[in-house]
């Protein structure tokens, strides 16, 4: 352990589990140590269907071409 508390954990553990530097782990006391685990901030049931993501796409396809209007414009046309 290090003077920051950081601990090194080996090479074949990371890959293992898919952990990358900057992911997020989860620690948990057990009764002979300590279990490590990585931590998901996204639900994995949270995530787009493919009919969304294509929605997605096709905004950010807009935004990019420059067709899209303020909300701050669009509540003055609303008169609000």
């Amino acid at each position: 352990m290090g003077q920051r508390r950081q601990v090194v954990i080996p090479r074949d553990i990371l890959e293992g589990l898919k952990l990358r530097e900057g992911d997020f782990v989860a620690f948990s006391r057990q009764a002979n140590g300590v279990l490590v685990k990585p931590k998901r901030l996204v639900d994995p049931d949270d995530v787009l269907t493919p009919a969304e993501a294509k929605k997605v796409r096709h905004g950010m396809e807009q935004i990019k071409a420059g067709r899209f209007k303020l909300w701050q414009d669009v509540k003055h046309e609303l008169g609000r």
